[in-house]
């Protein structure tokens, strides 16, 4: 939720508001949502190049160290779906709609705040890293963070303002105070983080002592993501609402001033909005009545007890109970498991997709991903009767029908997509999970128009981002180049280079080589950094992949894993090549580490490719590396469209040879040729590796 300008007024006020705090030996609940996006937007992160993964998890690394060595116990709680009566639907178009404005800004070389796509995984992975206590609740987490915080008397850490209607007994830490990177030490042994507590006696105190029950009544009528009647401008209008002293910087606050010393002249909730109704036409004031009390209520205590779930693992929320959904889904939801992205389909048969910094004057990168999403709709279409009613109101009544809301160039829109009717053993959501794992693998495989046997000698860990690449590759519309593929593969060997380099017990792996390769992928990465602009199409095609691995993931999980999920937060290890070296990590048997996907470093490899670098002398440096990446190409390039292997000018001037030719070669797909010639930069052998001589092969076929 939130109260528009109401965290600024309370910040103008800091010094009456606020009390100051030495915060360690405690526990603390954390507003999950708003931490992930102020550790985003607010650690100098790069935005523009769909994600530095690498970077983020670090932070929130950093972040959740520093609450250990101040004895902090966190315990993180995240928004789930949107909720079953879809009350803030407005509000979230009118973000998405933000959202859209913003990436545009930061593709043309603007500021912005978005956060990359695949952030909230990321965070997930971190905190399952660290072991880090996470619920991600069924709907909207405010209500069950303060009714949990209020069980343990400890603080909540966020920075929405509803927190400041909340009646919390420990109080309220602001994120943009909470001094996390500055650890301070009481007698030198006693470490603490200094931060600032709202106090809500002292608001309430300074609005002549206000009853503070009638908060949330302030709340709804200043307007909050909830509720936005345009009707309440006619109270607004009429009720000369007295502003008191106000300063020039308060100037902007003038509805909050006025609307608080307005209620601070009545005893209780009932007589505020009984004087409220008043000035409304009679005809509204039942209707208005009900919705206002109705708001009000989402400021009360949750009946959901978080403490359950964090004591003995239990989680029971009675809306989702309502809704006869399966219990596994339901363990899944809570635990992290399955993304808010699917109880949205199971609840509302709506999704969000979300904007990425990509082309604004091309179709939505989330396109490419759509044959995957009908998929993951088909599994959810019969998951119980008690949804028909509920998911009807907000859909047409096509009973395959689930509806996108997405960007159509700079606005947003929402589609009618149709699920795929699977097979009767798929179509019952309770059951999914008794299918055997070679089934669960088929069809994700199946799905993403993948051979299992391409993915044999891949790594576990990488065995779904290959074949997600895969897919992606297979779809014409992203246009796809050599560079960008090859810069894909290569900033996958970042993980293990690292692990190579860190890992104790193995100094005879922890080659120079290794050292020098990992070098060059910082300098790549931080050059790109330092200004380089924006490839538009580059990014887009970035965007596609990124969206297709999403969707990938979701599948995936929602199959109960039959393919590892690719970790997000370590290095990805070799399978056969040296496993060993990754089980002498810090957290959980890996190493710590970020490095899937960094958007600065791929961007970058592809400049590099573009200039005058090849793979091949890349990686001449790292033999365990060239193994790697070889092993990569090869299962990808069976499935890239052949045009992207010929060299600069043959796939312009030779496009009718070529559309013969890939009928051909595509019967050749995989297999090994006495005759390669490397046309690439740099003779990039990895780059061409077992691609015939098109020219022989092309005049070949124009014979037959």
């Amino acid at each position: 939720m939130g109260i528009r300008g109401l965290m600024s007024f309370v910040e103008d006020h800091s010094n009456e508001f606020f009390t100051d705090l030495k915060l360690r030996d405690t526990k603390i609940v954390i507003d999950g949502y708003a931490l992930f996006h102020r550790l985003s937007f607010n650690s100098n992160l790069e935005l523009r190049y769909g994600g530095d993964y690498d970077s983020f998890a670090d932070i929130v690394q950093n972040f959740f160290e520093s609450l250990f060595a101040c004895n902090i116990c966190p315990y993180v709680v995240l928004d789930g779906g949107c909720d079953i009566s879809d009350k803030k639907l407005t509000t979230l178009k009118d973000r998405a709609r933000e959202k859209i404005q913003m990436a545009h800004s930061l593709s043309v070389g603007g500021s912005g705040y978005v956060c990359p796509l695949l952030i909230r995984e990321v965070f997930i992975q971190v905190l399952i890293k660290l072991q880090v206590c996470f619920v991600q609740c069924f709907s909207e987490a405010d209500r069950d963070i303060m009714t949990l915080a209020n069980h343990w008397n400890c603080p909540v850490l966020s920075s929405d303002s509803d927190f400041c209607i909340f009646d919390l007994k420990t109080g309220f830490c602001p994120l943009n105070s909470f001094q996390w990177r500055n650890i301070n030490t009481i007698k030198g042994t006693q470490n603490y983080i200094p931060a600032k507590c709202f106090s809500l006696e002292a608001f309430c105190h300074h609005f002549s002592n206000m009853n503070k029950a009638l908060l949330p009544l302030f709340a709804v009528l200043c307007g909050n993501d909830h509720i936005n009647l345009p009707i309440m401008e006619t109270f607004l209008s009429k009720a000369r609402l007295p502003l008191g002293a106000t300063s020039s910087k308060g100037r902007r606050h003038h509805r909050i001033l006025g609307l608080l010393n307005w209620l601070s002249h009545f005893a209780n909730p009932t007589e505020a909005l009984d004087n409220v109704l008043k000035y409304l036409p009679k005809k509204d004031r039942e209707n208005v009545k009900e919705l206002l009390c109705c708001s009000m209520e989402e400021y009360q205590q949750s009946r959901v007890k978080l403490q359950d779930f964090f004591q003995c693992g239990t989680y029971v929320c009675p809306d989702a109970l309502n809704l006869g959904l399966p219990e596994w889904v339901l363990v899944a939801l809570a635990k992290g498991q399955l993304s808010p992205f699917i109880s949205d389909a199971l609840v509302l048969r709506r999704t969000i997709l979300h904007t990425q910094v990509e082309n604004m004057q091309q179709p939505n990168a989330h396109r490419i991903s759509q044959p995957i999403r009908q998929i993951i709709y088909g599994l959810l279409l019969n998951a119980s009767p008690h949804l028909d009613k509920t998911s009807r109101n907000a859909l047409p009544p096509q009973p395959l029908a689930f509806s996108e809301m997405e960007r159509i160039n700079k606005n947003i829109k929402t589609s009618i997509i149709d699920a795929v009717e699977l097979a009767k053993d798929h179509s019952d959501l309770s059951k999914l999970t008794e299918l055997s794992l070679r089934r669960r693998q088929m069809l994700l495989l199946e799905t993403l128009k993948v051979k299992q046997t391409i993915l044999e000698p891949i790594p576990a860990s990488l065995k779904l981002p290959v074949a997600v690449s895969c897919y992606w590759l297979q779809h014409t519309e992203t246009k796809t180049k050599l560079h960008h593929l090859q810069s894909l593969l290569l900033s996958m060997l970042v993980g293990p280079l690292t692990a190579i380099i860190n890992s104790p017990g193995k100094e005879e792996l922890q080659e120079d080589g290794a050292k020098m390769l990992y070098a060059e992928f910082q300098r790549v990465k931080v050059q790109t950094r330092l200004g380089t602009r924006l490839d538009l199409d580059t990014a887009h095609i970035f965007c596609q992949w990124q969206s297709c691995l999403q969707m990938g993931m979701y599948l995936n999980q929602l199959l109960s894993t039959p393919l590892p999920e690719p970790d997000l937060t370590r290095p990805s290890a070799f399978n056969t090549l040296n496993e060993d070296i990754w089980r002498h990590t810090k957290y959980g048997g890996t190493l710590y580490i970020s490095r899937l996907y960094s958007g600065s470093l791929v961007h970058g490899l592809c400049q590099q490719l573009l200039a005058s670098t090849s793979v091949e002398s890349l990686l001449s440096m790292c033999p365990e590396a060239k193994q790697l990446y070889e092993h990569l190409f090869n299962a990808t390039r069976s499935y890239a469209p052949t045009e992207i292997f010929l060299p600069k000018g043959k796939s312009n001037s030779k496009k009718k040879r070529q559309k013969k030719q890939n009928t051909s070669c595509s019967k050749n797909r995989g297999r090994t040729t006495a005759h390669t010639k490397c046309w690439y930069k740099g003779n990039n052998r990895f780059g061409l590796l077992m691609v015939e001589n098109l020219e022989e092969h092309s005049e070949a076929s124009d014979l037959e």
